[in-house]
């Protein structure tokens, strides 16, 4: 398996490439060149594994023997999930209203970005050990990436890890899990912005081959292919999970609710979709609607972003459209090229009829309000004394919307965080949090972080900040 840029301007790049890479050098986003297909039979055989099994299948057709041998694989992979809370890994909740929650969040930070960051960490320790080199990840976060991608690589002596957080834009427990976490390879930045603001620093880095090669600089925000990759198990382990027990030699279609912020998630599924996955894929977003208006209406454009109960799906600008948009047009890059640099300088796009089409036959799409919100957590609990963070809630509105007008087709829920974290917002609910020892413990540790205002220099603060990780490597270099 071979990688290309969606924008046309490298191809043949291998999995070690792409997961120590972050945009490729022309701005555009590494996708597999040719997507594997599944067969009736691969599909039958692969019903009944576990989660971690479906995640060494999906990752096996991805990542060649040559890269990584799959005996290593499947050791990696099961390594990444030895901190897992559930021994499912991935369990699946059954309710009422036939409401089907696939609970993604029982990890070290109660996120779904567990999932595949724990997998991520486990893939970049095996290159790094192997060829003896350093790397420092760059990430931005709306809320769960930067802790997710903290806890898979703390301590970790040839990873530097640098976090841009959205000052007072996650919950208090997402910036303690970040702040929190006091170890010589990890700098957390607590900066006055948005996260499509934070976005901005991080593109512009990876603009600059020179610095970046240099410094060894890499992302795991869902930019990096690696995060994007292993989500793809999410949508067969829910498909398997909701498919009817009476489901006979055609496999049915499940619908699969996604809430969606960056779309690394919708990218998952719709790739899983292409391979022969038969789901159908909804994109769940809040106020900040930029997808919804896309597959509506074919509006891409941006408009600012609004503050929501769903905090880390407060995104503006979801990059990995760009890659959604490439698969749909049939790996189109001169297009899709020429498509995202009139976004880019316009911050507006009205999609291609044609294209638009396509969108609509992958996926449908709602938009939730914070009363929405607050409404389904208290059904929820009211059916079934099961509690939902906002962000589950946004996939669960469109099942209760779907149920009542009759509409009882088998869905999966993707829910990405556990309501442990959004304590504020199960208050506003009327309803009590319930808070893991793990949770309440953070509120009395030390915390961390160095703030920028919107005044600093970020782009320049950080690479400063890179070059003096550098030099403290060296000096500890000599002095061995």
């Amino acid at each position: 398996m071979k990688y290309t840029s969606t924008r046309g301007g490298l191809s043949g790049v291998d999995f070690e490439g792409v997961l120590f890479a972050g945009y490729a050098p022309d701005g555009g986003m590494f996708m597999p060149e040719h997507v594997p297909k599944l067969d009736r039979d691969t599909l039958q055989l692969w019903s009944s594994h576990s989660y971690r099994d479906l995640v060494k299948e999906v990752c096996s057709l991805f990542i060649s023997p040559e890269a990584i041998p799959r005996n290593d694989l499947n050791d990696l992979i099961d390594k990444a999930f030895l901190r897992f809370r559930h021994e499912d890994v991935v369990p699946v909740a059954r309710l009422e209203s036939g409401l089907n929650v696939l609970e993604m969040w029982h990890g070290a930070t109660h996120a779904f970005k567990d999932l595949s960051m724990s997998c991520v960490g486990q893939f970049l320790a095996y290159f790094l050990k192997m060829n003896n080199r350093h790397v420092n990840i760059l990430v931005a976060t709306s809320g769960d990436t930067g802790s997710s991608a903290i806890e898979s690589v703390r301590g970790i002596p040839n990873i530097d890890i640098i976090v841009l957080l959205p000052r007072g834009r996650c919950t208090e427990i997402q910036e303690r899990q970040m702040t929190t976490v006091i170890e010589d390879n990890v700098h957390v930045f607590s900066v006055d912005g948005t996260s499509d603001e934070l976005d901005v620093p991080i593109k512009k880095f990876f603009e600059d081959t020179d610095f970046v090669r240099q410094h060894s600089i890499m992302s795991t925000n869902s930019v990096n292919w690696a995060r994007v990759m292993v989500q793809i198990a999410h949508f067969c382990h829910g498909y398997f999970q909701c498919v009817p027990t009476t489901a006979g030699e055609t496999l049915p279609q499940v619908e699969i609710v996604v809430p969606t912020g960056g779309a690394g998630n919708m990218t998952a599924g719709c790739i899983a979709q292409k391979m022969g996955l038969p789901i159908q894929l909804v994109a769940g977003v809040n106020r900040n609607d930029i997808i919804h208006r896309t597959v509506q209406h074919g509006d891409f454009s941006l408009r600012d972003t609004e503050v929501t109960l769903a905090s880390a799906m407060d995104i503006q600008e979801p990059y990995n459209m760009e890659r959604i948009l490439w698969l749909l047009s049939g790996a189109d890059s001169g297009r899709i090229k020429q498509m995202m640099e009139e976004f880019n300088v316009k911050k507006r796009l009205q999609l291609p009829q044609e294209l638009h089409q396509k969108l609509l036959g992958a996926m449908t799409s709602c938009s939730v309000t914070d009363d929405d919100i607050l409404k389904t957590i208290r059904r929820c609990w009211e059916e079934n004394r099961y509690l939902l963070c906002p962000h589950s809630a946004v996939a669960t509105f469109y099942h209760y919307q779907q149920f009542d007008s009759g509409n009882n087709k088998p869905r999966c829920c993707l829910a990405p965080a556990s309501a442990a974290k959004f304590q504020d917002v199960i208050l506003r609910a009327n309803l009590t949090p319930e808070i893991p020892q793990e949770i309440i413990a953070l509120m009395e540790k030390e915390t961390r972080s160095i703030p920028l205002s919107k005044h600093d220099d970020w782009e320049k603060v950080l690479r400063e900040k890179i070059e003096s990780i550098g030099q403290q490597r060296l000096q500890k270099h000599r002095q061995m």
